[in-house]
């Protein structure tokens, strides 16, 4: 039987990498039916017209649909994939240059910008969730790609949504290591813990046989983004790259002063992204597609899809409840763990307790988290203010409430609950 997805955000330049994951598996995902959704009719036309051809020229025989009506794109659908930009890419240009006037970082996923983010994010994502169960198929999925992924996925999982989150910078890592050891990805399962976008391996095991000591010993570049080798070497496990935020603030917070910002560059890419999908004689993703940031993200994303579908039992980082896996963690917080998937889910495999110098960290941003959802559904200043301030990356009142002022007025059209009556 056939399957139907609906890809929410479907004008985004990320898409071509999905279609490309569709049409080379369908031996275990069989789709019928691929509908993108976008609000935005002209990038939704011209994503969508390269999606067609690039569909027809692989042969697959499935239906590419187009429409801005979530309805017709729920409805019966078996998964739900979400990869929507709340605000687009001038919102995250905001949230990358407001923070940095109060002395913070200015990242979209992480600091009082993915703060920012996540209070335009939750809200939406939830009401999508909420149709999804009415009117989608029996038990149908919702797969989160939309950043701050974890935050996210928290919000749908503490609502009883059947959802779970996903990211590409594990694959990403698996893939790097790989190349670097000389062996095939397959072969290679991490041990990876902790919370999206805040991580670390603390094993690289090649057909059983941990590879992390001999890979601490050389300073290579995949350990030494986030911080120095010395003190990966005391981790004894590599930190996510996104956790240079954490473990280099200042010499970041100095580089973001000095450059232009992520979003600016992202706008320059899609732009360019964008004139090259209208070549009418276009059938296959662009090399450019490489600097958009979406890496191996077709390899993540259906191969999650195709696990929950086929029942197949195939490992994969994902974001999901502890259960449990990481003992010293609570049972119902989401983390980013290596995942069994089969048809009833993604579950979490067991693994050590979190030294005192991760747990501590993951603690902090999980508060932070719980106190950002509440501040988006409810659209509490006071809610909103406790999550800034409890923010790793803020953590100062004298500049987290003019801050908050700041961000709040920026996204004022995106933010109803807080700017109600």
């Amino acid at each position: 039987m056939g399957v139907k997805v609906a890809v929410v955000g479907g004008g985004s330049t990320y898409t071509p990498e999905l279609v490309e994951g569709f049409v080379t598996r369908t031996d275990r995902l069989p789709v019928d039916e691929l509908v993108l959704l976008d609000v935005d009719p002209e990038r939704l036309a011209i994503v969508g017209a390269l999606a067609e051809r690039m569909v027809r020229a692989a042969g697959w025989a499935g239906t590419v649909r187009l429409t801005d009506r979530a309805t017709e794109a729920l409805e019966g659908a078996n998964f739900v994939i979400v990869q929507l930009r709340v605000g687009g890419n001038q919102a995250r240009f905001l949230d990358e240059t407001i923070p940095l006037r109060y002395g913070c970082i200015g990242q979209e996923t992480t600091g009082p910008g993915g703060f920012a983010k996540a209070l335009r994010t939750v809200p939406v994502v939830l009401e999508l969730a909420e149709r999804t169960a009415e009117i989608g198929a029996p038990d149908a999925w919702v797969v989160d790609f939309t950043n701050p992924t974890g935050l996210v996925t928290q919000a749908l999982l503490d609502q009883g949504h059947r959802a779970c989150g996903l990211c590409n910078v594990a694959i990403g890592v698996q893939r790097e290591l790989a190349g670097h050891l000389g062996v095939e990805p397959s072969h290679i399962r991490l041990d990876h813990v902790g919370l999206n976008h805040l991580s670390w391996v603390r094993a690289v095991l090649v057909d059983g046989v941990d590879r992390l000591p001999e890979l601490l010993a050389e300073p290579i570049e995949e350990l030494t983004e986030a911080a120095p080798i010395e003190l990966v070497r005391a981790l004894r496990a590599i930190p996510s790259s996104y956790l240079r935020y954490y473990y280099r603030t200042s010499d970041v917070l100095e580089h973001q002063r000095t450059h232009r910002t992520r979003a600016e560059e992202v706008l320059e890419i899609e732009a360019g992204l964008l004139e090259l999908y209208r070549d009418p004689a276009l059938e296959t993703k662009p090399k450019l597609l490489e600097e958009r940031g979406g890496a191996w993200y077709s390899d993540a994303a259906v191969a999650l899809v195709a696990s929950l579908h086929a029942g197949t039992g195939d490992e994969q980082v994902v974001n999901v409840l502890n259960e449990g896996a990481i003992p010293n963690v609570p049972h119902g917080d989401v983390v980013e763990l290596t995942c069994r998937v089969d048809r009833a889910g993604a579950f979490a495999q067991p693994t050590d307790p979190l030294a005192p110098e991760m747990l501590g960290l993951v603690q902090h941003a999980k508060a932070y988290e719980r106190l950002t959802i509440e501040a988006a559904m409810t659209g509490s200043r006071d809610s909103a203010l406790k999550a800034l301030l409890t923010n790793p990356l803020v953590g100062d009142i004298d500049r987290a409430a003019p801050m908050l002022d700041a961000l709040l007025d920026a996204n004022r059209a995106h933010l109803p609950r807080f700017f109600a009556g």
